[in-house]
């Protein structure tokens, strides 16, 4: 597994406990670094597609930036009293993926109030819903040109910065 994928487990762990404790909010989260280490992340809410067309820009940005690791994170409601935020990050060259799961307390009006540490384990990307996004798409040429604008469009709302080994 590539180092960035490990750091990137790490880093949205503390990314999602910090959005949740410190802000009271739970995105869907999408992010991705490449070999050079430049990483972009952004909210997947941003988007507004369909789940087929969101998955199909994912992959693009995906093969577009080259990534050799990304991580899709969410919450899941299993019961009103029951909520986990998981995430997985996939490795390009790796056929297991990171899963990361803690489960969300809140109080009567609903507000988060405690988180517990992310639980590790790995799974075959190939079971994770998200887990073929390195697999190669072949888009028309209006889609690739929809997509390279809206990807312009959202750049002002992404958080692109440098990682290091």
């Amino acid at each position: 597994m590539h180092l960035f994928a490990e750091n990137l487990a790490v880093e949205i762990s503390s990314y999602y406990r910090n959005l949740v404790l410190g802000h009271g909010v739970t995105p869907k989260v999408f992010t991705l670094v490449n070999g050079e280490g430049s990483q972009y992340l952004f909210f997947v809410d941003d988007l507004q597609m369909e789940k087929d067309q969101e998955n199909l820009f994912l992959a693009y940005i995906v093969q577009a930036h080259e990534a050799v690791c990304y991580a899709r994170g969410t919450l899941v409601i299993v019961e009103k009293n029951q909520q986990y935020i998981e995430f997985a990050v996939v490795d390009h060259d790796d056929a297991d993926a990171i899963v990361c799961s803690a489960e969300l307390t809140r109080d009567i009006d609903d507000k988060p109030i405690g988180l517990t540490e992310f639980e590790k384990t790995l799974a075959k990307k190939e079971t994770i819903v998200f887990g073929g996004l390195f697999k190669h798409i072949q888009l028309s040429d209006a889609k690739t040109e929809d997509f390279e604008s809206l990807w312009e469009e959202m750049k002002p709302k992404i958080l692109h910065r440098m990682v290091g080994l």
